[in-house]
């Protein structure tokens, strides 16, 4: 029997690790390198349903928050760049998405009643033990949400919990059977790990000129544009008291204390000049731009110039997307923040890539040459030595005991037993994602005893990522998805 399940075993639990990544890796509810299109407001459309900037930026910052909680504090903006933390935001949006068209088409909707209903259920608005609404008020305001955007985003949760309700996912007696015995087979091997440190490489210019001029194309210099702007000198105007509270009157929304609540008139002045003085300052950076265009500048202006590209970049990646974005027949860009001040762009030239000189792509050519070859020669090594290896034994082992591979990090270690326990050989060796291979040879096999009680909530789990991975495919083919940014 256990010899069996040896042989068969990765016909019994493949689907139930992949599907395991897939559940960890998305989830239908949750929680700006941007180039926009002609969509006012939309950064992406699927289906009937637009995603407006403002719910990408929210959703990024509630990711963002996530993981700046789960480094400690020690999470920043270039981490968040190695995680694609932009296309995570997005990704969760349009899967939203997705099932609120399926919604719309089954005519669900979530009355009041509902939304109501849960909001007292939402304990952090709670004061002495229930509902508030001047709690409730107050902690959307310091959070700078409106109780509308609060509610709609809500009442879109509730719609999406509804809809996936009406696609019930069941649990068999047999199902929990089958996966209780499965990781119950445990494993004790002889496994050795190959990293790429252990290689060695002739990385002379002997070596690395040759593979250059095989591969130059795929070392070019990045597309740069030469640029003229015009700075817009910040306002700075003092303003009377009926003006003052003339603005005052029509947004004084905008003028809050840390606990939410509207500041008076007197406590608000130096705001108000500030925020006039930054409208003041906008209105005239518009007038600046709609005379470039028709070239009506006073004479004298101050004109200054820059090359940008992605390596070299005075400004900042949004300014870049851009800029790109300009033609020769429509060179003039509106007003935009660059660090505070509004700048007012001309494309004047596009200088295309061109294939760069060995001594320039040297860095990038060793790069590409020493990850190539270490790859190369760690798969020959391994495919030379399998066969013959010693390494370290290990104890009975099941695929949950990571921690035990101690010549591995947990990751890692976690990672080879997911796919040991889905290996048909006895003897051979698996490559990770990060390129190390571990050599690996099963020497006994048995089939363990344990219990787990938590075994059907487990597969409930595994079976609803498998079921929404499906559906959210199956959506995708049914609704179309347009993107209209760039560079996430």
């Amino acid at each position: 029997m256990i010899t069996w399940m040896q042989r068969h075993k990765k016909w019994l639990i493949i689907t139930i690790w992949i599907s395991t990544i897939a559940f960890v890796g998305a989830g239908f509810v949750g929680w700006g390198q941007y180039s926009y299109g002609d969509k006012a407001g939309a950064v992406a459309k699927v289906g009937d349903i637009e995603i407006t900037q403002g719910e990408l930026q929210k959703s990024y910052s509630n990711l963002y928050t996530k993981y700046n909680q789960m480094f400690k504090g020690n999470f920043d903006e270039e981490k968040a760049k190695q995680f694609g933390l932009k296309k995570q935001a997005l990704q969760q949006l349009t899967q939203q998405a997705l099932l609120l068209n399926l919604a719309e088409s089954y005519d669900l909707t979530v009355s009041d009643k509902e939304l109501i209903s849960e909001l007292k259920k939402l304990n952090y608005f709670f004061k002495d033990g229930v509902f508030d609404k001047e709690t409730y008020r107050t902690v959307l305001s310091q959070n700078r949400l409106s109780t509308k955007e609060f509610e709609a985003s809500l009442r879109k949760d509730l719609l999406i919990q509804k809809t996936l309700k009406l696609l019930p996912v069941e649990v068999s007696a047999n199902e929990t059977n089958i996966l209780e015995t499965v990781m119950n087979i445990a494993d004790k091997i002889n496994y050795k790990v190959l990293t790429k440190e252990s290689i060695t490489l002739d990385t002379s210019d002997k070596v690395l000129k040759p593979y250059w001029e095989n591969k130059k194309q795929n070392f070019m210099s990045d597309v740069s544009y030469d640029v003229k702007y015009i700075k817009q000198t910040p306002v700075k105007e003092s303003y009377n008291n009926a003006k003052l509270a003339s603005y005052y009157a029509d947004n004084k929304t905008h003028f809050k204390d840390k606990d939410g609540k509207i500041i008076p008139l007197d406590s608000a002045k130096k705001a108000i000049t500030k925020e006039l003085n930054a409208k003041a300052t906008k209105d005239k950076a518009l007038r600046t731009y709609i005379a470039y265009k028709k070239g009506k500048l006073p004479a004298g202006t101050s004109f200054e110039s820059a090359t940008l590209s992605m390596s070299t970049n005075p400004f900042d990646v949004q300014t870049l997307a851009k800029i790109s974005k300009l033609s020769l027949t429509a060179p003039y860009m509106k007003p935009i923040l660059v660090n505070g001040i509004y700048h007012t762009f001309e494309l004047v030239k596009v200088n295309p890539a061109t294939i760069k000189s060995y001594e320039d792509a040297k860095a990038d050519v060793l790069a590409m040459y020493t990850s190539e070859m270490k790859k190369q020669k760690l798969q020959e090594l391994a495919n030379s030595s399998v066969d013959t290896f010693v390494g370290k034994n290990t104890s009975f082992i099941t695929v949950n005991d990571a921690a035990t591979l101690t010549s591995l990090p947990v990751a890692e270690a976690s990672e080879f037993l997911q796919n040991l326990f889905t290996s048909e050989k006895k003897r051979s060796y698996i490559t990770l994602n990060n390129g190390t291979i571990i050599l690996y040879d099963i020497l006994e096999q048995k089939l363990l005893t344990n219990t787990n009680k938590d075994l059907a909530s487990s597969l409930m789990k595994l079976k609803s990522g498998i079921f929404n991975q499906g559906l959210i495919k199956s959506l995708e083919n049914k609704y179309q998805t347009e993107i209209f940014i760039q560079g996430l």
